[in-house]
């Protein structure tokens, strides 16, 4: 019975570190490549970055679209712009002449 706790004492002993060494090196690949390791946390790092990106982009567009809608309901100018581009109408004492699109130029012909 001493014998066999010397034994196994011993083998303890000499496998120890080579354990430990297995045992931190498992730690260390999870730590880097597990589902919460280093590589997806950079990952989800980037899509933040991507996503707070967007959100900047979507929220100056709102601010512009928002600021058109003031100007339709507000400004004068930018309605008798919107009258005259888009429906054709024309202020008092003006005359509209509209032109016929210009066909597009052909390509030239090359000699054989």
């Amino acid at each position: 019975m001493i014998e066999l706790k010397k034994t196994f004492t011993d083998n303890l002993l000499h496998y120890a570190p080579h354990l430990m060494a297995a045992f931190v090196a498992l730690l260390l690949v999870h730590d880097v490549f597990g589902t919460h390791g280093f590589l997806a946390m950079h990952r989800k790092q980037q899509e933040i970055r991507k996503v707070q990106q967007d959100l900047e982009k979507l929220n100056k567009e709102n601010a512009e679209l928002q600021q058109n809608v003031q100007d339709l309901k507000s400004d004068p100018e930018t309605i008798r712009k919107i009258a005259r581009e888009e429906y054709g109408l024309a202020g008092p004492h003006e005359v509209i002449i509209k032109l016929p699109a210009p066909k597009p130029a052909e390509p030239p012909v090359g000699k054989p």
